[in-house]
């Protein structure tokens, strides 16, 4: 490069300056904050203190000081045995909660050895085919003592439940001190890949059969995390976020209350799973009027009277979609901000992004340093001493105001559409998430929206990764050669006589709980695509949802 040249780049950058005057999600910024700001807010009802109605300042008085965040990691990948493995360093790395996510094929609801599977089983998860999975994958787990977090978000939820307590009874535990969570937002799904298993009302069917079952019998477990973070991925902005998480979850408060369940009996359950993307200020507005919106909806839309049932509960991933494989090594300096943003704004539950995720599934140096992130913002940074530390600021105070009144815009136009299920049938809400985006595609290739190394700063040759994490060939082979093994050696008649029972009490009517026979089902070693695709007979859906396959028994 010319000396003149290099010169010039060093006076443009000296002067540089912001350009995009407005947040991530394109809220206008001001230049600076002031009482005039924040002086239509009335504290005590919009804001309060921390643990008081409606929670804009974090859900508990004491926050952190009463217990850290839970700091887990989702893992999964190659057989359940490898995954057990890793689930094991987890624990011994420090981490105080255990996630878990099922490959592709268990997402589809279709068992390893099916013919569209092969190439996906254990590449982007763990196969939960059958309870002898299940076995695998928490051996020599202490399943009455930790809090495990099956990441089953799809019409597979129930399945996986069923052969979690099914593994837990037949080791003599009772089923009431069990701790966790599933996912259990299937209506998302179809916004995550797999909208061809997830049919409407097949997902709400079994989301509220989980909800209803674990609420009276699992009262340390909670139901449902709404999935907020897999609707973010897809190019929303953080108001949308929310208002289409939103609006999806009183689906399912709507559902559990059509089947006799009072709100309060399950609403201190309800859970959501958030992003923290790398708008700093944003993200923590967002989570803060968040908690305040769902406060309302519980109290005020559907009457909870239990302060417990008004409290935003909610987990944070961070970005995925924020990550870039250029120079990869900027992605741990992203991860940490965001994870910053998330404990400021007061989360439940924090999984941090392993900077090689843009590559490969991640190594366990990468997910080593994802762990010690959190652990450093928790023991080092002092970010956790002090409930909403930045709640005051003028800045942030009007923000949230900000998105809050764009959050209830978006969800008055939904209801305008006659609610989110007509909005959903519709194609509505289908065409907001591309419209989405391809607004973000735009500014990232306009140079709009400056993402560091993608489009700007850009290097002849990335900075190395490292050792890249690779599954083994041979585990999926491993897998499905299992699967084939166990389909031959089991009792036939169990397992034809389960499913039947399912089949029976499915066609009775939608609001018979199924969860009860397919614990049973697990216990013959039922696979995931005989049980659910039982289900789909019963309600007038193809047995395989990729219509390959037909019903072995019947």
């Amino acid at each position: 490069m010319p000396e003149e040249e290099k010169n010039r780049k060093l006076v443009d950058a000296y002067y540089e300056k912001p350009t995009g005057l407005k947040t991530w999600s394109g809220l206008p910024l001001k230049d600076f904050y002031g009482p005039d700001d924040v002086s239509g807010i009335d504290y005590e009802k919009q804001t309060g203190a921390p643990g008081e109605f409606p929670y804009t300042r974090g859900i508990h008085k004491d926050m952190f000081r009463g217990r850290y965040w839970t700091r887990r990691e989702v893992t999964g990948y190659g057989t359940p045995v490898e995954t057990n493995e890793r689930l094991k360093f987890l624990i011994k790395e420090g981490a105080s909660g255990l996630n878990v996510i099922p490959d592709n094929p268990s997402i589809m609801g279709i068992d390893s050895d099916h013919p569209r599977a092969r190439g996906e089983v254990g590449v982007q998860g763990v196969s939960m085919c059958t309870m002898q999975d299940m076995e695998l994958l928490m051996k020599d787990l202490p399943l009455e003592e930790i809090s495990m977090s099956l990441i089953v978000s799809s019409t597979q939820t129930p399945v996986a439940l069923s052969q979690y307590i099914a593994l837990a009874q037949n080791l003599g535990l009772d089923i009431s001190a069990l701790a966790g969570t599933t996912q259990n937002d299937p209506i998302h799904c179809r916004y995550a890949g797999f909208k061809i298993s997830s049919p409407i009302n097949l997902a709400l069917k079994t989301g509220v059969d989980v909800i209803e079952y674990c609420i009276r019998n699992m009262p340390r477990w909670y139901p449902i995390n709404v999935n907020l973070y897999d609707l973010r991925e897809q190019g929303l902005s953080a108001p949308q976020e929310v208002a289409f998480g939103f609006s999806m979850a009183m689906l399912y408060v709507q559902g559990v209350l059509d089947r006799g369940v009072d709100i309060d009996d399950f609403a201190p359950r309800f859970a959501f799973y958030c992003s923290a993307h790398m708008d700093f200020f944003e993200e923590i507005a967002k989570l803060r009027a968040a908690r305040r919106i769902w406060a309302k909806i519980m109290k005020e839309r559907f009457g909870a009277k239990d302060p417990r049932s008004w409290k935003f509960k909610f987990g944070v991933h961070t970005a995925g979609c924020s990550l870039v494989p250029q120079q990869p090594v900027n992605n741990i300096i992203r991860v940490a901000y965001e994870a910053m943003a998330a404990v400021l704004a007061g989360v439940q539950s924090l999984h941090c992004c392993s900077y090689d995720e843009p590559i490969a599934l991640p190594t366990e140096e990468s997910v080593r340093l994802a762990i010690r992130t959190q652990q450093i913002l928790a023991y080092e940074t002092g970010v956790a001493q002090v409930a909403d530390p930045l709640g005051g600021s003028y800045f942030i105070e009007s923000l949230t105001e900000a998105i809050e009144k764009e959050v209830d815009k978006i969800m008055e136009e939904i209801e305008g559409k006659g609610g989110m299920k007509k909005a959903l049938d519709s194609g509505w809400v289908d065409a907001r998430f591309d419209e989405a985006a391809l607004n973000y595609q735009r500014e990232v290739e306009s140079g709009e929206r400056t993402v560091v190394g993608l489009n700007s700063f850009q290097m002849e040759e990335n900075s190395p990764v490292g050792d890249v994490h690779r599954i083994s060939p041979e585990s999926e082979e491993k897998q499905i050669g299992r699967i084939k093994r166990l389909k031959e050696s089991r009792d036939e008649k169990k397992v034809k006589d389960a499913l039947k029972a399912i089949k029976s009490k499915a066609e009775v009517g939608e609001k018979e709980n199924l969860i009860p026979e397919m614990i049973e089902a697990a216990k013959t070693y039922a696979t995931l695509g005989e049980v659910l695709g039982t289900v789909r007979i019963a309600m007038g859906e193809p047995y395989d949802p990729l219509e390959v396959l037909s019903h072995p028994f019947f």
